[in-house]
């Protein structure tokens, strides 16, 4: 089961296209709230494949890789 939200609470949308935190894109950031559930499942399965954002990785990964 996922989470409400891909959201990490370490947000980078102001200077950003796409978070590095949770992956979206800072529209669907902005409008998760009035998303429906199959909107929000097509973001889910985006960010999933692409599995770059910060979520699916720990921390020191992160320090590592050097971003």
């Amino acid at each position: 089961m996922r989470p409400d939200s891909p959201c990490v609470a370490v947000c980078t949308t102001l200077y950003d296209e796409i978070c590095k935190g949770c992956g979206r894109t800072y529209v669907e950031v902005a409008n998760w709230v009035f998303m429906t559930d199959d909107e929000r499942d097509s973001v889910w399965q985006r960010i999933d494949a692409d599995a770059t954002a910060w979520r699916y990785n720990k921390y020191k990964d992160r320090v590592l890789k050097g971003g």
